[in-house]
């Protein structure tokens, strides 16, 4: 497919969007609609890379890292060409941010996908995110979050840093700490299950982030709380009692703050062979839920919120979006 084409009546150009995070690397490959900005899902995939394995101790990109990352991009070259995109974005964030070898990955995505990777800032990266998030929260009839009252605080908690954006139709302040749930994990989550005494310093660490955010991102007066990312749809397939994943439950399910403190009191509370064997659980989240959940909590108390909205769109949409 190429720019222009129309399907069942619309006009719509095919774009591939990547986001490589700390943990993850994902691809959305969508068409969307000229008229209104509207996303029909082609292939949306996710891989855990751990792209970012060490950086907060060290400063540079693992080559382990970096062989995986490359590996799994050189696969989404392959479907991004197959499936005909007419405009591709490749875009990373915390964990690159910080590397001093970034150059090196660089060159390796380029050469893997055919585009150059944007290493973009905290500020852009929120205000992606909350372009993917806030799309379907306005309306009636959106689904269970439609109608939801502004102003939103969408929350992206991913594995180097997690994004603060309050907004009603576009962002209007953000701030990006670097709080994520494998940077935590690395800086204090050892033990297994971790220590009372390694959660208090956690704790301690994002309360003193959430205090700098609330100097200039106005997060109390936030009237919804959207969650996005990994670590809050575990949280929300877990309070669901889901026996495996599953998005289309997931997307815009209000999970109460209290539940939200009992999972995460238990994920913190279990060993890595107990989070593993939880259904909705993926592999590559296993060693850093406990932190991700602990974020979310955090917020939760922080901002008063009696539930979160999580959901499945985020800034791949954003990405996607502000393609055309």
């Amino acid at each position: 497919m190429v720019a222009g084409r129309t399907v069942r009546g619309r006009a719509v150009t095919r774009v591939a969007a990547i986001d490589c995070g700390t943990n993850s690397i994902r691809l959305l490959i969508a068409d969307v609609a000229a008229r209104d900005g509207a996303l029909a899902d082609v292939r949306r995939w996710m891989e855990i890379v751990r792209l970012g394995q060490g950086v907060d101790r060290t400063g540079r990109l693992h080559p382990d890292a970096l062989h995986r990352t490359i590996a799994v991009a050189r696969d989404y070259g392959v479907w991004i060409r197959a499936a005909g995109a007419s405009r591709v974005r490749f875009v990373a964030t915390s964990a690159t941010r910080d590397a001093a070898n970034r150059a090196e990955f660089e060159a390796g995505v380029l050469a893997a996908v055919g585009v150059r990777p944007e290493v973009i800032s905290g500020d852009e990266e929120a205000a992606l995110s909350f372009l993917g998030a806030s799309a379907s929260l306005g309306g009636a009839g959106s689904g269970p979050a439609g109608g939801a009252p502004t102003p939103y605080l969408v929350v992206d908690i991913g594995g180097g840093s997690t994004e603060f954006i309050v907004g009603t139709d576009v962002a209007e302040a953000a701030r990006s700490m670097d709080i994520g749930c494998v940077r935590l994990t690395e800086r204090h989550l050892h033990g297994d299950p971790p220590s009372p005494a390694e959660i208090a310093t956690a704790r301690a660490d994002i309360g003193r982030a959430l205090d700098e955010v609330a100097r200039t991102v106005p997060i109390d007066t936030t009237r919804t709380l959207v969650g996005l990312a990994g670590s809050v749809t575990t949280v929300a397939a877990l309070a669901l009692e889901l026996p495996g994943y599953d998005s289309s439950r997931i997307h815009h399910a209000r999970i109460s703050a209290a539940d939200v403190h009992a999972i995460t009191d238990r994920l913190l509370a279990m060993t890595h062979a107990e989070r593993a064997a939880l259904g909705p659980m993926h592999p590559g989240r296993v060693d850093v839920i406990g932190a991700g959940a602990l974020i979310l909590a955090e917020i939760v108390d922080r901002v008063g919120a009696a539930d979160v909205i999580a959901s499945e769109h985020d800034i791949l949409d954003g990405i996607a979006r502000a393609l055309v």
